[in-house]
Protein backbone atom coordinates (compact mmCIF):
# COMPACT_ATOMS: atom_id res chain seq x y z
CA UNK A 1 0.00 0.00 0.00
CA UNK A 2 1.46 3.38 -0.97
CA UNK A 3 1.78 5.71 1.99
CA UNK A 4 2.95 8.78 0.06
CA UNK A 5 -0.28 10.64 0.92
CA UNK A 6 -0.11 9.77 4.62
CA UNK A 7 -0.36 12.74 6.98
CA UNK A 8 1.49 11.62 10.09
CA UNK A 9 0.70 12.99 13.53
CA UNK A 10 2.34 12.17 16.83
CA UNK A 11 0.19 10.29 19.30
CA UNK A 12 -0.96 12.33 22.28
CA UNK A 13 0.11 9.37 24.44
CA UNK A 14 3.71 9.51 23.22
CA UNK A 15 6.31 10.61 25.70
CA UNK A 16 8.15 13.92 25.50
CA UNK A 17 11.54 12.50 26.48
CA UNK A 18 12.53 11.49 22.93
CA UNK A 19 11.62 7.83 23.28
CA UNK A 20 8.51 5.77 22.75
CA UNK A 21 6.98 8.02 20.12
CA UNK A 22 4.26 6.69 17.88
CA UNK A 23 2.90 8.43 14.78
CA UNK A 24 -0.45 7.67 13.23
CA UNK A 25 -1.83 8.43 9.77
CA UNK A 26 -5.60 8.12 9.67
CA UNK A 27 -6.28 10.09 6.51
CA UNK A 28 -5.89 7.13 4.14
CA UNK A 29 -9.00 5.43 2.73
CA UNK A 30 -9.78 2.18 4.55
CA UNK A 31 -6.56 1.96 6.56
CA UNK A 32 -4.82 3.44 9.60
CA UNK A 33 -1.02 3.40 9.51
CA UNK A 34 1.27 3.45 12.56
CA UNK A 35 5.03 3.94 12.74
CA UNK A 36 7.86 4.73 15.15
CA UNK A 37 8.60 8.46 14.90
CA UNK A 38 12.30 7.83 15.53
CA UNK A 39 12.43 5.66 12.38
CA UNK A 40 10.11 7.29 9.80
CA UNK A 41 11.63 5.27 6.96
CA UNK A 42 11.23 2.03 8.92
CA UNK A 43 8.38 -0.46 9.02
CA UNK A 44 4.75 0.64 9.16
CA UNK A 45 1.89 -1.32 10.69
CA UNK A 46 -1.50 -0.97 9.03
CA UNK A 47 -4.91 -1.67 10.50
CA UNK A 48 -8.45 -1.57 9.24
CA UNK A 49 -10.49 1.24 10.81
CA UNK A 50 -12.56 -1.12 12.99
CA UNK A 51 -9.49 -2.94 14.30
CA UNK A 52 -7.82 0.40 15.05
CA UNK A 53 -10.85 1.71 16.96
CA UNK A 54 -10.97 -1.50 18.99
CA UNK A 55 -7.26 -1.26 19.80
CA UNK A 56 -7.49 2.42 20.85
CA UNK A 57 -10.55 1.70 22.97
CA UNK A 58 -8.82 -1.17 24.76
CA UNK A 59 -5.59 0.79 25.21
CA UNK A 60 -7.52 3.72 26.71
CA UNK A 61 -9.10 1.43 29.28
CA UNK A 62 -5.69 0.00 30.21
CA UNK A 63 -3.98 3.39 30.56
Amino acid sequence: MPLSDARWRKSTRSGTNGGGCVEVADNLPGVVAVRDSKDPAGPVLTFGPEAWRAFVSLAARQG
